[in-house]
């Protein structure tokens, strides 16, 4: 359904809608070309929107069910619109996905000589000043590493993009890749020897040239907020902005418009000072004793930290004095850098370089700590689950909470620590603002789309943090046949999840689910601590059992797809962005509602600010980001008209609860069964090694 303001005149229906339509009608451009390809009325219900969005210029927030097809309803009228269109997606998976498989099939279908570039953040591509730094490091951290940057080497001699990505061996978190990629803090500019064979240079220059850019949500959002990362000469002629999985803009976005500093980039600055010494006599003497102290105040901080929580408030962390004094340390090991390099910064385009990152840094930290502000801030207070318990702490709908201490107007002073990290983040509270104003500057048509936007059928929640004011909305439902396809489980007799035995009593209630299945099975918690203790309870079990955490996440996937009746345990990054289509995976259990963590200061600031200004915290933010959560792990289950399954959703709330008919109200119209009679009667007629 289409629902539009009470001023907008009736939809008509224009040329590039219809030649939209036609390419994705059983006969078309897409049906002829593409194998496999199946016209679906909401598909061309989409890209007929999206269409109309391009010729108006203006703003479409539209959800697509699963198995809409709304990736290629949207490439169509790009493809055949002429309109420089920027396509950003919320991944750097799914944007290769995009560009190398799914813009490709459709322009070949539809004929067209676009010009196509795919473009990601500079730390995606080879650096070859910094890998040059690095061939005379020797201070590997194994024969294997050493091993593993020699590969680099011998890629970096024949690769023509440059993009790390086509090490396919190399891990997302290997420590060689800060040595061999830049940052906007470290690279040289133009002053780089290397810049004529720059490959971020190569790749903003692809994009200027080109008619469609595949972009990811970081790489958009980090040019938006003026980082230097992206591509700015590019932004202000895009006519158009496709914004997929656009559910995740504004947590991102809150990222991006804040600022952070955190252990890495500190070792980074000491470590490339030392590698400038190599060009510059007599430098070493001078930059030695310096980088020596900042790497030591570094880990000094980390290692101060250790006792607090994982995650925390400014206040919180200023109230240990270990802690105090390890940031003094840190803020004048940065002081005393910067006094020994500034005589440096003639001598090399790289000293000049670390000592403006250093000053960024050292302003960084002073502005985290915001010492100018801290008389004036008072009380600390929390929210957390809405339902009390004891493992999750206390909740209040409606009890006051004080300003709490980290917050200072708009936006929350936090931290955060790594096993061997730490970050200093300041984060502002509403994103809507800057996005509104980006977007309207740009003077172009947005495309806001993702299978999961709305609450209920309605799109408040999302317009309201995206900064869009009286936007067109579009709902399109998932094609799928759910009432055929899938069943909705709801166990009985489950205590409440604050309970102390509910994980216990929650991996009891699946047992007869799994042994009806034959295994095949996503089962997602709402905390690693639950996901541990069912681990034990199902080590033992007939099915073959997969453990986020125990190896990496797309190695978890390919051995579960491959055992044919696997268990997979994950967290809550398990409810999206994974696609297992087909018989491997015929359930997926939901042990809680996924309400937002408790402890986390930003969501706290958040639900204060909300409450501060009027609101209710609860029904205004709680809620909406919850069933968004949990309607991305649903989405899990079908993937396709062939697949079948059962969805288990065990929190005792859903109908124990007023709110818990919201919950189900947003999900797919699938049948609701509280017999597990029911679930062994719908396997039964469907074997096990059936094809739907």
């Amino acid at each position: 359904m289409i629902e539009r303001g009470a001023a907008d005149v009736p939809l008509e229906e224009g040329d590039l809608a219809a030649r939209s339509r036609a390419a994705l009608a059983d006969g078309g451009a897409l049906a002829r070309q593409v194998p496999g390809f199946t016209p679906r009325p909401s598909q061309q219900a989409f890209t007929a929107a999206v269409a109309g969005a391009f010729d108006a210029g203006s703003v479409l927030l539209a959800e697509a069910g699963t198995g809409t097809g709304k990736t290629f309803a949207y490439l169509v009228p790009a493809l055949l619109s002429g309109l420089k269109t920027i396509i950003s997606t919320g991944t750097r998976a799914l944007q290769d996905q995009l560009y190398h498989r799914d813009l490709p099939r459709v322009r070949d279908a539809l004929g067209t000589g676009v010009r196509t570039a795919l473009l990601k953040g500079r730390a995606n591509y080879l650096c070859r000043y910094r890998l040059e730094r690095a061939r005379g490091e020797t201070a590997f951290a194994s024969p294997a590493q050493a091993e593993q940057f020699q590969r680099v080497v011998a890629w970096g001699g024949r690769t023509r993009m440059g993009d790390m990505a086509e090490l396919e061996a190399l891990p997302e978190d290997s420590p060689l890749l800060p040595m061999v990629t830049s940052t906007a803090e470290n690279c040289l500019g133009s002053e780089c020897p290397f810049w004529d064979d720059c490959f971020v240079v190569q790749a903003r220059q692809r994009a200027q040239g080109a008619d469609i850019v595949v972009v990811n949500h970081h790489l958009l959002l980090a040019d938006l907020a003026l980082k230097e990362e992206g591509f700015g000469e590019i932004l202000p002629g895009a006519q158009a902005f496709v914004v997929d999985e656009a559910h995740q803009l504004p947590e991102l976005a809150a990222q991006f418009f804040g600022e952070g500093l955190s252990a890495r980039p500190l070792a980074e600055l000491g470590r490339d000072a030392l590698g400038e010494c190599k060009d510059v006599d007599g430098a070493l003497a001078v930059v030695q004793e310096p980088a020596r102290r900042l790497e030591h105040a570094t880990r000094a901080l980390r290692a101060a930290l250790e006792g607090l929580p994982a995650r925390g408030t400014r206040f919180r962390l200023l109230q240990d004095a270990g802690a105090c004094d390890a940031i003094d340390g840190l803020s004048e090991a940065l002081s005393r850098f910067i006094q020994a390099l500034a005589p440096l910064r003639e001598a090399s385009p790289g000293f000049e370089a670390c000592v403006a990152r250093a000053r960024d840094q050292h302003a960084r930290l002073g502005r985290w700590l915001g010492s100018d502000r801290l008389e004036q801030e008072k009380g600390s207070g929390s929210v957390s689950d809405p339902d009390p318990s004891p493992s999750d702490g206390p909740w209040s709908e409606t009890d006051p909470d004080p300003v709490s201490s980290h917050v200072h107007a708009d936006d929350v002073s936090w931290y955060e620590l790594s096993p061997r990290g730490f970050r200093l983040q300041r984060t502002p509270l509403d994103v809507s603002a800057p996005l509104r104003a980006h977007r309207e500057r740009s003077r172009a048509a947005w495309i806001f789309t993702s299978a999961t936007l709305a609450v209920d059928g309605r799109f408040g929640h999302l317009s309201q943090r995206l900064g869009l004011d009286d936007p067109q909305t579009l709902l399109v439902p998932s094609p799928f046949r759910w009432p055929h396809q899938a069943l909705c489980y709801l166990p009985r007799g489950l205590p409440q999840p604050g309970a102390g035995d509910y994980t216990a009593a929650v991996t009891e209630a699946l047992l007869p689910v799994l042994h009806a299945s034959g295994g095949r099975a996503f089962v997602l918690f709402a905390s690693h601590r639950a996901l541990r203790e069912a681990a034990a309870l199902l080590r033992d079990g007939p099915w073959p059992l997969f453990v986020q955490g125990e190896a990496p996440r797309h190695l978890l996937l390919q051995q579960f797809r491959e055992s044919g009746n696997g268990v997979l345990l994950g967290a809550a990054s398990f409810r999206e962005g994974v696609d297992v289509a087909g018989d491997a995976l015929s359930v997926v259990v939901i042990d809680k509602l996924p309400f937002a963590a408790p402890d986390d200061p930003v969501f706290e600031a958040r639900l204060d600010a909300i409450r501060r200004s009027g609101g209710n915290p609860f029904r205004d933010e709680q809620l909406p980001q919850a069933v968004i959560a949990l309607k991305q792990g649903v989405g899990r289950l079908i993937r396709s008209e062939t697949d079948r399954g059962v969805l288990v959703l065990c929190d005792p709330r859903l109908l124990g609860k007023s709110y818990g008919k919201l919950f189900l109200d947003s999900l797919p119209p699938l049948p609701v069964t509280r017999d597990v009679a029911d679930v062994e009667g719908f396997f039964r007629r469907q074997p096990a090694a059936g094809n739907g």
